[in-house]
């Protein structure tokens, strides 16, 4: 059994730095050999804050190296599926951010060809590996709230993206939401039957120019009866708002936001507190850590990925019908998206 796994990192933007650096000082089990991106001076400046060897402009040069047992795929979402296929060909094991696409049919393809190679996948749902939500998914799951009944999900952002980026991520249930749908599915245990949309652009116009959405009210029907409502906004003036509810027959669970200390200043006027910590880089810290930490002891040690290549399909089947659920004004059935 080998002690390191030799890991090559595609993308060098935002969470591709965050993986790196935790690769680099957290996890005594993983070397990273080689960093590519289309922007080389952003390969080049990462490799050299992190003392990997290699530095390309080629995500081929990565997958071409015969030490690199094991990819982190965190390029642009439109080349993850493409890039996962070549990874499974080239005989790599694979980490991939989500989604792996925003069509199903690819996706499929993508999944079967993994399959076919017979090497491991795992999709970057990261929110499951934090605490607080591990905890409420240890109280449903150990049955210590009872049977969940309700589930109210709040996922609002500080500010909303750039409008290049809502143009090109898939839409607000595809780059957002996708992270709550996951959420639903693992926190209840169940899988969700159907999506009832309400949505509106009360954000920023051009929001709406460019088709999509930024406030939304979801209802999910699990197939186990639970009701859950996922609410999502992409402003919220305070931080980054992310809270879980589930009720269950015995109790109820319920986590709230993260703070950057705990602190409470009374005075004459008010009892306040500072602002949620503002945004996932900051709130997820601890969680991208441990998913990473996860993929490289199921690959050492071939145990099954914590979260695979069917969660990544599910979730955004229920993105795609929360879509046509806003688009037709009805509930929507998770088997009528194939």
């Amino acid at each position: 059994m080998k002690d390191i796994l030799n890991v090559g990192i595609i993308g060098a933007g935002r969470i591709g730095k965050v993986h790196a650096a935790t690769l680099a000082y957290r996890i005594p089990a993983a070397r990273v050999l080689a960093v590519a991106d289309v922007d080389l001076a952003a390969a080049q400046a990462l490799a050299a804050k992190h003392q990997i060897p290699c530095a390309s402009a080629d995500h081929r040069d990565v997958l071409n190296n015969p030490d690199i047992e094991a990819v982190l795929i965190c390029s642009a979402t439109d080349t993850h599926a493409r890039f996962t296929e070549e990874a499974a060909l080239a005989g790599k094991h694979i980490f991939c951010e989500k989604p792996i696409a925003l069509d199903l049919a690819e996706i499929d393809r993508t999944l079967a060809t993994v399959a076919q190679a017979g090497v491991k996948l795992q999709v970057g749902f990261n929110r499951r590996f934090d605490a607080n939500f591990r905890r409420v998914r240890r109280a449903v799951e150990s049955g210590e709230i009872g049977q969940p009944a309700l589930l109210h999900i709040i996922s609002r952002d500080p500010a909303p993206p750039p409008i290049a980026y809502v143009k090109v991520s898939g839409g607000m249930f595809l780059d957002m939401t996708i992270h709550d749908f996951d959420m639903a599915r693992y926190l209840v245990g169940a899988e969700v039957d159907e999506v009832y949309t309400q949505a509106a652009v009360t954000v920023d116009p051009a929001i709406g120019e460019a088709g999509d959405v930024d406030t939304a009210l979801i209802v999910l029907r699990f197939a186990d009866g639970v009701i859950g409502t996922i609410d999502n906004c992409r402003r919220a003036t305070y931080g980054y708002d992310q809270r879980v509810e589930i009720l269950g027959s015995k109790g109820s669970i319920a986590t709230g936001n993260n703070y950057p200390n705990a602190a409470v200043v009374s005075d004459a006027a008010s009892v306040r507190r500072d602002l949620p910590l503002n945004f996932f880089m900051d709130r997820y810290t601890e969680s991208f850590a441990v998913e990473v930490a996860a993929f490289v002891d199921a690959v050492l040690h071939d145990k099954p990925v914590p979260v695979g290549g069917t969660d990544a399909r599910v979730s955004v089947a229920i993105g795609l019908a929360a879509a046509r659920s806003h688009r037709e004004g009805r509930p929507v059935k998770v088997r009528e998206m194939g």
